[in-house]
């Protein structure tokens, strides 16, 4: 069945409402033949997966960054898992909560195509990372090198170890357009010195939503016997990548972002060889050093969102990820394009399209951030979050693949209107 006559049937028998599973693999299967770039501009096929979306009306949703709203379909399994935690009690805590939660980390392991002894299921970014920067052995001298645009729970975290144990904390700063690669790649480099231990690096940046050649600053940095740990926030299950192609030591990711997984769930990927030197953030024992389940004792969690992974993952796959990728790009692409141009308006994301994917930011001359932001709600009903820093000022705009181009002609509406 081609996508004309999918789409035909399928509002004729109501699938068209909300989109099953099931549904998505007939959709996505009815275009099979057409290429990810091609299918990005197809609305009509993502204004049919849009109808799995529960969307507020009242305003046009462009900061999916934080946080993605999940499509009815994991939503309404991660309501049962509740349910049938509840329902099962202290028995379930008991018995099958574990066994669930390594077939978990098996399915996260396989998108992330790591070993699943190399990978643990944690509540967020912040936690994730936090544990390596807090767990390493440091001493007094030691040194650690970071960017300015990092986040800052991040760089709170180094201050705390400055602070503790003595850590010089070398901060570069990565240019919002970047000539190249090597200048990048560069900037770290002139940073590491002899007691370098840890250099950590954004995978793409959260409030540009630059992405950063990750591989060659890890190739750099074991060139030199420094330890790279990567702030995956935003890249895991938005751009096509496996854990093993970027030779990092440490990476950690956020899956309530765009895996659509419910609040509270993120994981950390730490290379085997390197898992004996960390410290666990609540101390473990009856477990070998290089045992990644000894950093993962965090106490009770909340294992119904840790079930709700799967179906996350199953929903991702259905919709498949070279898909997913082409068509936050062509999004991102489709509104800047319209307004790098225009008097007064600054686009603070690299002109290059494969530097940056659904996440762009955007500033207006002489206008504070707060205010642009408010605007943009108060007056045009779109939400987006204020960016200011020393080197970003603007709103960072990020849809998802459930926005439309008619959403983002409003964006670009009212842009322009505010840079007159």
């Amino acid at each position: 069945m081609d996508k004309r006559q999918f789409l035909k049937t399928s509002s004729l028998i109501g699938i068209g409402s909300l989109l099953s599973l099931p549904g998505i693999s007939k959709l996505i299967e009815s275009v099979s033949n057409i290429t990810p770039d091609v299918l990005a501009k197809d609305e009509d096929v993502w204004e049919a997966l849009r109808k799995n979306y529960k969307l507020n009306p009242e305003y046009i949703n462009l900061e999916n960054g934080y946080y993605c709203i999940q499509p009815e379909e994991i939503l309404e399994a991660y309501i049962k898992h509740i349910r049938d935690v509840n329902y099962q009690g202290a028995y379930y805590m008991r018995t099958v909560q574990f066994e669930n939660k390594n077939k978990m980390v098996a399915k996260l392991s396989e998108l992330a195509g790591c070993e699943k002894d190399e990978l643990i299921i944690t509540r967020n970014t912040t936690e994730s990372l936090d544990m390596i920067i807090a767990g390493m052995n440091w001493k007094e001298g030691d040194e650690a090198i970071m960017a300015e645009q990092d986040y800052g729970a991040m760089l709170d975290m180094f201050s705390q170890v400055s602070n503790r144990y003595g850590v010089i904390n070398k901060i570069i700063s990565i240019p919002n357009h970047p000539k190249s690669d090597e200048e990048i790649v560069e900037l770290y480099a002139n940073a590491i010195t002899a007691n370098t231990k840890l250099l950590m690096v954004c995978h793409m940046i959260n409030i540009t939503g630059q992405i950063l050649p990750i591989r060659k600053i890890c190739d750099m940095a074991r060139s030199k016997g420094v330890l790279v740990m990567v702030d995956g926030a935003h890249a895991f299950a938005h751009i096509q990548f496996k854990l093993p192609e970027l030779n990092c030591d440490f990476y950690g990711c956020s899956l309530h972002k765009w895996l659509s997984v419910p609040i509270g769930a993120g994981f950390l990927y730490v290379k085997k060889e390197n898992i004996s030197k960390v410290w666990p953030l609540f101390a473990e024992s009856g477990r070998k050093e290089d045992d990644i389940l000894r950093l993962n004792h965090t106490g009770t969690t909340p294992v119904h969102t840790d079930l709700a992974i799967a179906n996350a993952i199953d929903f991702y796959n259905k919709i498949g990820g070279q898909k997913k990728e082409a068509r936050l790009r062509y999004l991102q692409n489709y509104w800047t394009d319209k307004v790098r141009e225009i008097p007064n308006i600054i686009i603070n994301t690299p002109t290059d399209k494969m530097r940056s994917c659904a996440i762009a930011n955007v500033g207006i001359k002489n206008m504070k951030p707060a205010l642009l932001a408010e605007t943009l709600f108060i007056k045009y009903k779109i939400y987006t979050v204020a960016i200011d820093t020393k080197t970003v000022k603007g709103c960072r705009i990020t849809p998802n693949v459930f926005t439309t181009t008619n959403e983002l002609d409003e964006l670009v509406k009212a842009l322009i209107e505010i840079a007159k």
